[in-house]
């Protein structure tokens, strides 16, 4: 057995237990570890990445499922904007698009003051749900349209940047968790059968490293189950924290990404989180 796949099942299950209590996969921040600690080649980074996801995921949303937390009105506002959004993104970025990271510094703009407050000790900013509404439903529906069609083009992760921002709108972590994490997993699918589909179509293939994402991913779907189970025994405040210091971790690792040599020069690498 080589030593990547126990040493990458151990990290992915560290990164699944901080992360999903705050509704994020963790997917982000296994790229670098990937790349630079397990020495995935670039080209099956991204399907490999997406995998994990798939794989992981459904260990928190199984405890949440069990807690009768899984399905509530947010998650269907998400899920139905996110999914259609990854696919029109992802055909956006093969038929239109050849490349450009210039996202990831807005995402990492908007993230990181996002982060600091959270991480800072924030209040509530709404003393109800948005979603209370149709004004605030369709609002909701329309960010996560938006935030599922940039993805798609930009393999930038939904749940990392929803997240803190239905947190700063007045949503509970509680509420926020399983609706972001769903959408994660919903749209991992769908972009991994358009994908599938664009290469069929356009040529060329990519797999994914199946033994180390197997072992990624039964590390994953056991931090994220345990995860979620201890999201429940961590006060709100706790949780909001938590979800800053991800964004902020997330906003540097954006801006990594877009000072990286351009794809030209080297693959992009896309992430889902």
């Amino acid at each position: 057995m080589p030593w990547e796949w126990p040493v990458g099942a151990a990290c992915a299950f560290v990164l699944a237990l901080v992360t999903t209590p705050a509704g994020v996969s963790g997917a982000v921040l296994l790229l670098p570890i990937q790349l630079s600690l397990l020495h995935v080649p670039s080209p099956a980074v991204t399907p490999t990445n997406l995998l994990f996801n798939v794989a992981a995921v459904p260990g928190g949303l199984l405890r949440f499922w069990h807690e009768r937390r899984l399905l509530n009105q947010l998650t269907w506002l998400l899920v139905s904007g996110t999914l259609p959004g990854v696919i029109a993104g992802a055909i956006i970025r093969v038929q239109l698009l050849s490349g450009g990271r210039a996202f990831q510094l807005v995402a990492a703009g908007v993230l990181l003051p996002l982060g600091l407050w959270l991480a800072l000790g924030s209040q509530r900013l709404a003393p109800a749900a948005p979603e209370s509404t149709r004004r605030g439903r369709c609002g909701i529906w329309l960010l996560s349209l938006l935030v599922g069609t940039v993805g798609g083009i930009y393999g930038i992760g939904g749940g990392s940047i929803l997240a803190p921002i239905l947190l700063a709108l007045g949503y509970s972590a509680y509420e926020v968790a399983p609706a972001t994490l769903t959408a994660t997993f919903l749209t991992s699918i769908g972009g991994i059968v358009t994908y599938q589909v664009l290469q069929a179509t356009s040529g060329g293939a990519i797999a994914p490293d199946w033994a180390l994402g197997v072992f990624l991913g039964a590390g994953g779907f056991a931090g994220s189950y345990l995860g979620a189970r201890l999201q429940r025994h961590l006060p709100e405040r706790t949780l909001r924290r938590l979800l800053g210091l991800i964004a902020c971790v997330v906003a540097v690792r954006y801006v990594q990404i877009s000072i990286q040599p351009s794809p030209s020069a080297r693959p992009t690498h896309a992430t889902t989180a």
